[in-house]
């Protein structure tokens, strides 16, 4: 057997590239006061203070920021206090109870209320019946609904919808405005969002800092939170220049066989076996040595700098098999990107040799057929922008609204599978790489092993996706398969995300002459007539302590 050293510039920039103990993310922690009461719900910021609402109190404080002392409080303006914001003069309080403490048939209201001594200065029936959180955007009001899972701007005059989204996931409950995005709460799930008001698309995803987070607000680039259950507020990092995260290390020991077998009659004349080589990538580290059984011929590079344990034999007798064995001792993180999109550069920023190789056109692509570039202007159509990652986000939308996962067979061209309406995750990839590079987005697919279910697993199926580069960010995964979901907090899963159950093997831009357009590995054959040769591959996960 023979081992492969990985010794490559790609470690190096990788690991400088890690967010590194002691920096901070998006949603991470970096103040913990105690509530005034014991239920708190809503929560904003009026310049000075913070207030927040209390169900069962109910009242409303002020707090200063620095060390959460009451300053103020004044009377709740009804009787079950959510939703709290302030427009610049005076707050906002929604109740669900609408002022009838024991009536179980209420519509939602929405009160002014003047801070100095809680004087009711205008009141406005909710445009939902269960209203939670509440914001201020300088015209409109926004809540969200955790029965009906919505978000919905409302005019505060008369309480008429001006528009309503799907919530991000199945129970909001806290809203705010930071003057372009909506950050909003999600007490099961858990997690903070970074919402688009123009579409309701999640753009970023954050750990909530509690089991039970309602109220949110934003102070520069700091988000605040109340939890109910920890009867806490929390000043969180909304911003920085973290470009992902990583988590949730993963130590696994993977087996990886690549097996060939001639059942004959005759003989097989010559056989190449390539098996992809893995790199450390933000999402992995692979230990300094990969064993291979039996010894390989060679190490081969292709065109995409793809390397490959290469084995080559000749003259194979019929009933005999040949397989190459790569063992893969790695730690694995899930990987989750921030990404605003506001801080990303623009097309002509990309550098050259990225788009002298990711923006080319073959036969998988055809990303100047009709069928592509009619799919590409009907995407782009609600969107007037330039943006990279917003071109690039209505792309993935359109694959959402216009195809379905299907394992069908085969891997079909880019304008075939988007004419047949479904495909499998490599055929989602080509579509996608297709359409992003058809309008200058340089695009590339990455495939992988899959742990499945137990840490201790049998994986025969595995994985492809895409990398798209984004100026400023770099590349970034995409899974246009993996977005073909519901909720919009799990379509925006699928972009820059990566969970601790993937050893990528594979990276390419296209087929190749020793992978062709697989993944993990590949195989060449020549044989004498009438001989049947079957090609057979998978991967055996342990887990390591």
């Amino acid at each position: 057997m023979k081992r492969f050293k990985l010794i490559t510039i790609w470690f190096i920039l990788i690991c400088m590239l890690v967010p590194m103990r002691g920096m901070t993310y998006p949603g991470e922690v970096t103040r913990k006061l105690t509530t005034p009461g014991q239920i708190p719900t809503g929560l904003t910021y009026d310049g000075e203070h913070l207030w927040m609402a209390d169900r069962k109190d109910k009242m409303l404080y002020a707090v200063r920021p620095d060390d959460g002392q009451v300053v103020k409080k004044i009377s709740s303006p009804a009787y079950w206090p959510m939703g709290l914001t302030w427009d610049g003069e005076a707050l906002w309080s929604v109740d669900v109870k609408g002022g009838i403490p024991l009536s179980e048939n209420y519509d939602g209201q929405v009160y002014r209320v003047d801070p100095e001594d809680g004087t009711i200065l205008h009141t406005v029936s909710a445009p939902t019946g269960t209203p939670r959180g509440l914001a201020w955007d300088g015209r409109y009001l926004w809540c969200v609904d955790n029965d009906k899972d919505q978000i919905i701007q409302f005019n505060p005059d008369d309480g008429t919808t001006i528009k309503s989204f799907k919530a991000p996931a199945r129970d909001p409950r806290g809203i705010s405005y930071d003057g372009e995005y909506l950050w909003i709460t999600d007490r099961t799930a858990d997690e903070v969002y970074m919402v688009s008001p123009d579409n309701g698309s999640v753009i970023i995803i954050a750990d909530a800092p509690g089991h039970f987070t309602r109220g949110v607000t934003t102070i520069g680039n700091h988000l605040w939170a109340v939890d109910s259950q920890s009867d806490a507020l929390f000043r969180m990092k909304a911003r920085d220049d973290t470009p992902y995260r990583r988590s949730n290390a993963t130590r696994a020991r993977v087996t990886y066989t690549h097996q060939i077998t001639n059942f004959g009659p005759g003989d097989v004349k010559s056989l190449d076996i390539h098996v992809a080589i893995p790199n450390n990538r933000p999402n992995q580290e692979i230990k300094d040595d990969i064993t291979y059984t039996p010894e390989y011929t060679d190490v081969v590079t292709d065109q995409w700098d793809q390397q490959t344990a290469h084995l080559s034999r000749e003259d194979v007798p019929d009933n005999e098999t040949v397989q190459l064995e790569m063992d893969v001792e790695c730690t694995l993180y899930d990987v989750r990107y921030f990404i605003y999109p506001d801080q990303v550069g623009t097309l002509d920023q990309v550098p050259d040799n990225i788009t002298s190789r990711y923006l080319a056109n073959n036969e998988k692509y055809q990303y100047d057929h009709p069928t592509i570039q009619k799919a590409v202007k009907k995407a782009l159509s609600d969107r007037d922008t330039d943006n990279p990652y917003w071109m690039a986000r209505e792309l993935f939308n359109y694959l959402i609204d216009n195809m379905y996962y299907e394992m069908v067979g085969g891997w079909n061209t880019a304008p075939a599978v988007l004419e047949r309406g479904n495909g499998s995750c490599s055929e989602y990839a080509f579509t996608y790489i297709a359409m992003c590079r058809s309008i200058g987005i340089p695009a590339r697919y990455v495939g992988a092993l899959v742990m499945r279910g137990d840490r201790a697993s049998l994986d025969d199926v595995f994985h492809r996706w895409v990398e798209i580069y984004l100026p400023n960010f770099g590349w970034v995964p995409v899974d246009p398969s993996g977005g073909d979901r519901d909720l919009p907090r799990d379509q925006a899963d699928a972009i820059g995300h990566l969970p601790a159950r993937y050893l990528i093997t594979t990276q390419s831009g296209g087929g190749s002459e020793t992978m062709e357009w697989t993944y993990n590995s590949n195989d060449f054959w020549t044989t004498d007539p009438k001989t049947y040769v079957v090609s057979d591959h998978y991967a055996d996960w342990a887990p390591m302590e």
